[in-house]
């Protein structure tokens, strides 16, 4: 029996690699308390918890945080317009740092010194996992086996696992799981690894989870209405049947139900994790992709030209702090608050069409509206001397000019 390394709070999914990990950790010594968040994935979660205890965690806690991670990670993001490489947002990356927040609490409520996880050595979110923990709870040590020699060299592959497993009594699907790897929750669900680590290799066709193929999807759009105060999404209409959804949590569901079922929210991308590699990632974000678009609507709608172009600003540097762990940051909190300033004047409804795999923007209304029909119209003149456009174009096109002036002479002078 190894000697006692105190009490360690485990972030416990229920698959493999963490209740093989739980087994370990027991095996070096430490008492672990298993911590398995509810952020909206599909899960068995007594039938996890029975298998925690029966492993031998001396305590397991489940916790449904998903509300949480709607209204204080996912709304930041909307309000951001948060897109990590122009394509990814960042399903994975918010999670991380909710589910860290509450593992450091319960760790402090144990009073434990350690927290563990199960993520790999080449991933972001072991980065994402230790820097929340870290920033949250400076004393606290993280526990990271896949980095361990110890660990790491026992089980240089699934197959090694599986037999740990066996040996250990621990349930193993009875079927081999897809080649690829899965990660799930509220916002999306990503799949890597395995055949996908071939970038030319197109996805299964039996894949994709939580959307239908575009091709095969209902040939009747749904016309939704959404209203937004400060940035935020605060109600849902569905033209078509009349149904409405306000409440954060139900209003999020209801908008993955609506995009899934017409395909929306699928990217197959090559990105650029935090640790210096390329990786090859497919994703689902079926709400998050009609909340992106809706929102970037009311958003030009309401907001002034030059303060947009600053938050666009502010929204490219907090997309790269949340993918890479600084979601807990002193830097990040001051970007969350600027960008929610500017939310300030971002209210009113989209009207949208969620058809084939598409977003289509039909309308859009506000009392805080900068748009003046009557100054932009072709029709009426209003409150504009077109006059003053000749002196407006005098005046820029003097740069171009002098420009031009002395490219004319640099050319002569080659040519001499």
């Amino acid at each position: 029996m190894a000697q006692s390394k105190g009490t360690v709070v485990l972030a416990y999914s229920g698959g493999l690699d963490t209740s093989c990990i739980l087994v370990w950790l027991k095996e070096q010594g430490y008492d672990v308390v298993a911590y398995l968040a509810n952020i909206g994935q599909k899960e068995d979660f007594e039938a996890a918890r029975k298998k925690a205890l029966a492993l031998g965690a001396k305590k397991v806690y489940i916790e449904d945080v998903s509300r949480e991670f709607v209204e204080q990670f996912i709304w930041p993001a909307v309000q951001a317009n948060a897109l990590y490489e122009d394509r990814y947002l960042l399903g994975t990356a918010l999670a991380r740092p909710c589910i860290a927040r509450r593992l450091v609490e319960i760790a402090q409520r144990e009073g434990a010194q350690h927290v563990a996880h199960g993520a790999t050595g080449k991933g972001n979110d072991q980065v994402r996992f230790e820097l929340s923990c870290y920033a949250l709870c400076p004393k606290i040590k993280v526990v990271a086996p896949w980095r361990l020699p110890e660990f790491y060299q026992c089980f240089p592959g699934r197959r090694e696992l599986m037999d740990y497993a066996k040996k250990h009594g621990i349930p193993v699907p009875v079927t081999p799981k897809t080649p690829w790897s899965m990660d799930e929750n509220l916002m999306h669900i990503s799949y890597e690894a395995g055949i996908l680590e071939n970038p030319k290799n197109q996805a299964p066709p039996g894949l994709y989870t939580k959307t239908c193929d575009p091709a095969n999807s209902p040939d009747t759009p749904d016309v939704l209405e959404i209203q937004f105060e400060r940035g935020v999404p605060v109600k849902v209409t569905n033209t078509g049947d009349g149904a409405t959804r306000s409440s954060a949590l139900e209003l999020f569901v209801y908008l993955n139900d609506i995009a899934g079922k017409h395909g929306v929210g699928r990217i197959d991308i090559v990105e650029n994790r935090f640790v210096g590699m390329k990786s090859r990632g497919i994703y689902e974000t079926p709400a998050g992709t009609i909340l992106y678009h809706a929102h970037l609507d009311i958003e030009a709608f309401t907001m002034d030209r030059e303060v947009r172009k600053i938050k666009q600003g502010l929204s490219l540097k907090f997309s790269e702090l949340v993918y890479n762990g600084f979601w807990h940051s002193p830097e990040c909190e001051f970007l969350r608050e600027c960008i929610g300033h500017s939310q300030e004047p971002v209210e009113g409804t989209v009207r949208l069409s969620v058809f084939k795999g598409h977003v289509y923007i039909l309308g859009r209304e506000s009392p805080r509206s900068l748009y003046n029909e009557e100054l932009v119209s072709m029709n009426v003149q209003g409150d504009y001397e077109p006059a003053d456009a000749t002196g407006f174009i005098n005046i820029n096109s003097l740069r171009l000019k002098e420009y031009h002036r002395l490219q004319s002479k640099v050319t002569v002078k080659q040519d001499e």
